[in-house]
């Protein structure tokens, strides 16, 4: 058995998706016999009771992220847990920060979505978009695993086990999802199920999924009562996978749940929150599974609304996106294939090796 400690933070702020594609790895890893130990400067409870929850112990390491004392206090609870490895996920990871964590003499597994240059300092780099192949990588961390594309996609147990059933036909689902992930930092989830419930089309229901980390929690699901039996809100879902499978049409947040949804073959509206998400939107439209809209700059509430009505009235077209959906490379394996990669990279600095990028299988 090997120790791993996984280094993400959550908050309202940032959202909880760099914790939760960790989490999925390490449910993969557990299967496998090896114990994950999550580190954290920033949680919230949400978090904290869903990774206890799911058994995984928790550390808090000193602040702020990404500086000096965080860098000591992550080194020291790896030799203190006589780590094998970490994984890294964070935008505020610093050159000089993974510099000194991959200076510790373990294996180390980046996340990346941006792929700025920056180098990673890393054994192993995932990047589940689907444009990451075309990323400079081989600068950003020469030698490393390279674990791209969307057979990468790390899918959470829950998810996985909803893909592996047999998926309905477009008419059979009845549900416009809406999930803006774990803590919707621009607040869209309210406005948008508002302007949906007051056009809502006959036979439609409405369910919008708000993360547990989200400040707006309970406003949204007193909101949510003063609706009709058309319209549910659910806070803190515990099964996502079966509420994702339910789903005609998703109105999702563009960053993580992309390869969720995608994996179960829902037809999406990919909002696009934040600037790290939005290379990724794009390119996952150009596959037909989905379209993007940006929520950036401005009120983009209309623009939403009008782009989800009119593909939940075209039903053929949503049958194309499912299929196209359905044609990707995503079988729902990513997070195991994340796991054994992380347990066997080599460590390219003290061992340096060709470029390469790792196979799917």
């Amino acid at each position: 058995m090997a120790i791993i400690l996984a280094r993400a933070d959550a908050s309202p702020a940032i959202g909880t998706g760099h914790v939760m594609r960790c989490l999925a790895v390490a449910e993969a890893l557990r299967d496998d016999g090896h114990e994950v130990v999550f580190a954290a400067v920033e949680s919230t409870p949400a978090i904290d009771r869903r990774l206890d929850s799911e058994g995984f112990r928790r550390i808090a390491i000193a602040g702020p992220v990404g500086e000096a004392a965080d860098l000591a206090a992550t080194r020291s609870a790896l030799r203190r847990e006589h780590c094998a490895a970490v994984m890294l996920d964070g935008y505020r990871f610093g050159e000089a920060y993974r510099a000194g964590v991959q200076a510790a003499g373990l294996r180390v597994l980046a996340w990346d979505d941006l792929g700025d240059g920056t180098p990673l300092h890393a054994d192993a780099v995932v990047n589940a978009a689907p444009q990451a192949h075309r990323l400079p990588y081989d600068r950003m961390a020469p030698g490393a695993l390279l674990l791209l594309g969307p057979g990468y996609a790390p899918l959470r147990r829950e998810v996985r086990l909803a893909a592996r059933a047999g998926r309905a036909g477009i008419a059979e689902r009845p549900v416009l999802l809406l999930t803006f992930g774990g803590s919707d930092p621009l607040g869209l989830t309210g406005p948008v199920l508002a302007a949906l419930e007051a056009v809502r089309p006959e036979g439609c229901r409405l369910v919008a999924v708000v993360g547990g980390s989200n400040p707006r929690a309970a406003e949204l699901a007193a909101l949510g009562d003063t609706f009709g039996s058309g319209v549910a809100v659910h806070v803190d879902c515990p099964r996502m996978g079966a509420v994702m499978a339910e789903a005609g049409l998703a109105v999702s947040a563009g960053g993580g749940t992309m390869g969720e949804l995608a994996a179960l073959a829902v037809p999406t509206l990919l909002v696009v929150t934040a600037d790290n998400q939005a290379a990724a939107s794009a390119e996952a439209a150009t596959l037909g599974w989905c379209e993007a809209v940006d929520a950036r700059a401005g009120d983009a509430v209309p623009a939403i609304v009008t782009a989800a009505l009119a593909l939940w009235k075209d039903g053929k077209r949503r049958e194309r996106m499912a299929g196209a959906a359905a044609a990707l490379p995503l079988d729902g394996e990513g997070a195991g294939r994340i796991a054994r990669a992380l347990m066997t990279a080599r460590l390219h600095h003290a061992h340096p090796q060709a470029y390469r990028q790792a196979p799917q299988g």
